[in-house]
């Protein structure tokens, strides 16, 4: 059998500083190729912090471009208290949470539990030969039961406001291409989107998902126009193939404000490229929209 040949779409690149990003994934290696290929295990990468006077769960949080209940799944004595001076805390490299791997567990069973793609599993740790019995899990949907520490130690159920709360157009979509390794559909090879196209009725709005700050407004050869907004706790949200911009880099926005009109592709319809980023020590690194906003997930 032919091997199949492995490309990478680059849908949201750019000379500009601000558009700077790198996929989460790396070019689907050959066996003798994995160790030099696949990044670095995510668990290898996680950072060790010394809380200092001053400092808060949300602040540090903030500091390194994750959200708070990632910090508090990765420190279990953050969670049964206010953080104090001294305290050294876990710092993953990007949201996520560490499990433990049950005998006989596969990629498969793994991504079944965590409603996730196995190869992201995989190349998340690091290509290993055999499931590790500890890894790391990428995202935030299965936070839900661990319960936010205040400084007065006061808990919650919720952390601080989604900065993702919202929905990127003005009607229900449907995902025409979805995150993540996708046949070619001419050639004999796969290739990787870093964000979603969504099908929708012509004339549909673009709206912001969240709250942020619009850092880009401009023409990009694969998308077209692009508007790029940055939100709170280091995320950042990429809207293609649209026209009619209606903000301006600079400006602030609110979730559902509308930004911009679908671009159509006949009468029938238009579509909307879509990507959620979040900054790292890589750059943007894209993500899969569907662990931030259920409705576009692919389950």
């Amino acid at each position: 059998m032919s091997a199949i040949a492995i490309a990478v779409i680059s849908t949201g690149g750019s000379p500009r500083p601000i558009l700077a990003g790198a996929s989460m994934l790396a070019q689907v290696p050959t066996d003798s190729e994995t160790t030099d290929l696949c990044p670095s295990p995510a668990l290898s990468r996680v950072q060790s912090h010394s809380v200092v006077a001053g400092e808060t769960l949300e602040s540090i949080a903030t500091a390194y471009g994750l959200l708070p209940i990632t910090l508090l799944g990765m420190n279990s004595a953050a969670q049964a208290g206010p953080i104090t001076p001294g305290m050294v805390l876990r710092i993953p490299p990007f949201n996520g949470i560490e499990v433990s791997v049950a005998e006989g567990q596969t990629w498969q069973d793994l991504a079944t539990v965590y409603q996730l793609r196995a190869d992201i599993l995989f190349e998340v740790n690091g290509c290993p030969a055999a499931v590790p019995a500890q890894i790391f899990v990428p995202g935030v949907n299965w936070f839900s039961d661990i319960a936010t520490v205040s400084a007065d130690g006061a808990t919650g159920g919720t952390t601080d406001a989604d900065p993702l709360a919202g929905y990127p157009l003005s009607e229900d979509a449907s995902i025409l291409t979805a995150f993540g390794w996708q046949p070619h559909p001419e050639r004999d090879e796969l290739v990787f989107s870093s964000g979603v196209t969504l099908a929708v009725s012509p004339g549909a709005t673009a709206l912001a998902v969240g709250e942020g700050t619009v850092a880009y407004v401009g023409e990009e050869d694969a998308l077209g126009t692009l508007i790029v907004i940055n939100h709170a706790l280091g995320f950042q949200t990429r809207y293609g193939r649209i026209t009619n911009p209606q903000v301006s880099a600079g400006d602030r926005v609110r979730t559902g404000q509308p930004i911009a009109t679908t671009t159509p592709l006949s009468d029938a319809g238009a579509t909307l490229y879509f990507e959620v980023r979040t900054n790292s020590e890589l750059g943007w690194v894209a993500r899969d929209p569907g662990d931030y906003i259920p409705a576009l997930a692919v389950r």
